[in-house]
């Protein structure tokens, strides 16, 4: 891995961020198989090989991160020596005593490579800091990167919003409880 330094973003970061390449490639997904009868309704999720890559696009307007960036409760960056390596963004106050896991990028050519689990680990660390006792992450169906990352850092699938991104991909929340230093 390379040294990482996890800090609060600030203005001069988003010409970076906001040209940094946010799609991803993706050889699986999670299939949403929904079954409804007479009193009940259920979902299932499924993870299932793909016959070829597909190529995933950020499920959010990248262009408007300039314009949003201060409306979220917070906002990490990850830099190394050769520049900033990828962001995570917060919100608070959507569900109470809960850190919302919103955007998470990583520059294609330092992934893979535990910057993004160090965004993570630092979101967790600074939600727990303002009171928050659980973390929700979201990412597309499709970004199965994203999903096996959460459930590497001990997230648990805990819902979905099949009508959540423009992208009309399906979102996918995981979460998990925070430990607190007392």
């Amino acid at each position: 891995m390379p040294q990482v330094q996890i800090r609060p973003a600030v203005a001069t970061d988003l010409p970076t961020l906001m040209e940094m390449d946010h799609s991803c490639a993706s050889d699986y997904v999670w299939q949403m198989d929904l079954a409804q009868g007479e009193g009940q309704a259920g979902a299932a999720f499924r993870e299932i090989r793909l016959p070829r890559s597909i190529q995933v696009a950020y499920p959010r307007p990248v262009a408007r991160l300039a314009d949003e960036w201060s409306r979220r409760a917070g906002m990490l960056v990850a830099a190394t020596g050769a520049g900033l390596a990828g962001y995570v963004r917060l919100t608070e106050k959507v569900v109470p005593q809960t850190a919302w896991i919103t955007d998470l990028a990583v520059a294609p050519r330092l992934r893979r490579q535990g910057v993004g689990a160090a965004l993570v680990l630092a979101a967790q660390a600074w939600a727990a800091e303002r009171g928050s006792r659980q973390a929700v992450l979201e990412t597309t169906s499709t970004n199965i990167a994203g999903i096996r990352l959460a459930q590497k850092l001990g997230y648990e699938f805990c819902g979905y919003n099949d009508h959540y991104y423009l992208t009309q991909d399906i979102a996918l929340f995981f979460g998990r409880a925070l430990v607190f230093v007392v």
